[in-house]
């Protein structure tokens, strides 16, 4: 059994009702095999970066949960199908990693050169 972490993308227009039967389906297929359910975050909804599927909003969710690779495969491929998922990505959780995630912000390099304007010298 391995820890494993998703984090779901559905569309935004879904009422609660069916974004937590979309979840419920996952964490059933979890425990059903034999794995232990973890967390389930929902981080509600949020401007996508581009269209997807003629949509700009989305609703994300994050899941965690423990269990077989196999069963893994099967969530995978079942929102894979799922025609109000837009968007799935699952990744295996690093051993020492925090219970909970933590939110991280954009990074900011102090060292960064700044844009000067090419002087009239060099054009």
């Amino acid at each position: 059994m391995n820890e494993y972490e998703i984090l779901l993308l559905l569309d935004a227009d879904l009422d609660d009702a069916r974004q937590k039967e979309i979840v419920g389906r996952v964490r059933e297929r979890v425990e059903a095999d034999g794995g232990s359910w973890d967390l389930h975050e929902p981080w509600g909804r949020r401007k996508l970066a581009y269209e997807i599927q003629h949509k700009t909003d989305g609703s994300y969710h994050l899941l965690q949960f423990t269990c077989s690779a196999e069963t893994l495969d099967e969530i995978s491929r079942v929102l894979r199908i799922e025609d109000d998922v837009l968007r799935h990505m699952a990744t295996r959780r690093i051993q020492a990693s925090p219970a909970r995630p933590v939110a991280v912000g954009a990074p900011t390099r102090d060292d960064a050169e700044t844009y000067t304007d090419v002087s009239e010298e060099e054009e």
